[in-house]
């Protein structure tokens, strides 16, 4: 009884229970893995963005089912993200053919493995503003189902909402912070922008 007390909870054990702290660590602690992952996977910046923010939502959805007696959560992510990155990889290379980039220099530039903290900072600081900018049902079921690591059923269920009506309200959401995110970082955001 006393060692059941005395056991810490886990990164991902505490993003399953909702802990907002936990989720911040756990961008920091493992931003870096997740990126030089989605990185070899997809050489081109905005596509290695957008599998790392996939990532992410899959991880806290998948908290609750971490093991400490499995894994480690170093293993856990890594897997997480593989699999992830594999799922992406295929729909892309089901899609419309892409033109390849006409970037002489590029070849020649150094990989890069990890952003540094500060970029990564500022990062999660845009997600968080453009969560913000989100209409207030639209926050609270990216709060459920990323915070509190809700399956759809669970939000369906707790909101008395279709599920349907609950998976289309939460794609919507998360498309919408994505396409604020990449207004942010285009040279033109002004213009595009409503």
């Amino acid at each position: 009884m006393e060692s059941d007390l005395a056991v810490p909870q886990t990164l991902l054990q505490r993003v399953a229970a909702g802990d907002p702290a936990a989720i911040d660590e756990c961008i920091r602690q493992y931003g870096p893995l997740v990126w030089s992952l989605a990185r070899r996977f997809f050489p081109r910046h905005p596509d290695a963005e957008d599998a790392a923010q996939e990532i992410f939502i899959e991880l806290w959805e998948k908290a609750p089912r971490y093991d400490a007696n499995i894994a480690s959560e170093q293993t856990f992510v890594a897997m997480i993200a593989r699999r992830r990155l594999i799922d992406r990889k295929r729909r892309v290379s089901r899609g419309p053919a892409v033109s390849a980039l006409e970037d002489n220099d590029f070849a020649a530039r150094p990989a890069i493995s990890t952003p540094d903290t500060a970029a990564l900072n500022e990062e999660v600081a845009g997600v968080r503003r453009a969560v913000a900018s989100l209409e207030p049902d639209q926050q609270q079921l990216l709060q459920l189902f990323i915070s509190n690591g809700w399956s759809h059923g669970k939000i369906a269920e707790h909101l008395r909402l279709p599920l349907g009506t609950v998976k289309t309200r939460l794609r919507r959401a998360i498309l919408t912070v994505r396409e604020t995110l990449a207004a942010r970082n285009t040279p033109d955001s002004a213009e595009v922008s409503r």
